[in-house]
């Protein structure tokens, strides 16, 4: 069983519903307190013993390039005048990941986002994380399902109980029950009405693919967005292909959503450090 070293991060989405903020600034760069979403996601790569990670982006997000360059012109400005800047970078360099930054010409969808790293993926299983689902865990989620993949050797999905009137804003599977955190996938609904969906398990963005699934994404027609879906290539995956979801240990904040950018920020702002002391004593006297 070939070990899994390389993770897609795709990035290549508008963030339409943060406009007008995202026109100039990439959603992905949003701070959560101090430090953008990418950088949670590509810590938590980094922590579960990855070696590349490929970016798929656009090009009106070469600000994602640059934050991850250390000898650009402006990050040697700022490692001048902040030492929190040059820690918060080596974390993310200190183990030689190398990184890889591919272009989505045009926005049709994370499936065919992920299409675009197959040169540098080739014959590999790999992970895909999407960084809007910030996740919060002791263990980090990825290397979670690490464990889950090299005890079963097949494909791995993240996933979540949902609360029912929200199962159309998701990805819902069907499933058989293997053990008290793992499912058998039968099938997956991207984005059923809520009287047609078969449960309330919700996919998260977190997985670990077959290089198999390739092949069933070049094949895959636009769906729901009128674009192509990963979870409607897995979906054709799965009748040929043993598929888990996996029920992960953590706390996942919507980070794509106003309302979960929000909760990740005071979630994330009452631990913090420097921080944590003043704000909590704010929120105890603040009169909302």
């Amino acid at each position: 069983m070939k070990n899994i070293k390389k993770a897609i991060l795709p990035v290549a989405g508008f963030g339409t519903r943060f406009l007008p903020a995202s026109k100039s600034i990439p959603k992905e760069m949003f701070p959560i307190v101090d430090k953008p979403l990418i950088h949670f996601a590509v810590e938590e790569v980094v922590s579960s013993g990855f070696k590349e990670i490929v970016f798929v982006i656009n090009h009106f997000k070469n600000s994602i390039v640059d934050y991850f360059d250390k000898s650009s012109k402006s990050s040697n400005e700022l490692l001048k005048k902040s030492k929190d800047f040059l820690k918060y970078l080596d974390k993310v360099s200190e183990k030689n990941i190398k990184f890889h930054f591919v272009y989505q010409k045009k926005p049709m969808g994370v499936g065919h986002a992920i299409l675009q790293a197959e040169k540098i993926i080739k014959k590999d299983p790999f992970a895909v994380i999407f960084p809007d689902d910030l996740i919060k865990s002791k263990s980090p989620c990825i290397a979670q399902m690490m464990k889950i993949y090299h005890k079963y050797e097949s494909s791995i999905i993240a996933v979540e109980k949902v609360n029912r009137n929200e199962v159309s804003n998701y990805g819902i599977i069907d499933y058989s029950k293997k053990t008290n955190r793992v499912f058998n996938i039968k099938s997956i609904d991207e984005k059923p009405k809520i009287r047609d969906a078969k449960s309330n398990l919700a996919v998260v963005g977190r997985f670990i693919l077959s290089p198999s699934i390739f092949s069933y994404l070049k094949k895959t027609k636009p769906g729901h967005g009128n674009e192509i879906q990963l979870t409607d290539a897995i979906d054709s995956l799965l009748r040929e292909e043993d598929v888990y979801g996996y029920n992960f240990n953590g706390l996942r904040f919507d980070c794509g959503s106003k309302i979960g950018f929000l909760k990740a920020t005071i979630d994330f702002a009452k631990d913090h450090p420097s921080l944590k002391k003043e704000f909590i004593n704010y929120m105890r006297t603040s009169k909302f």
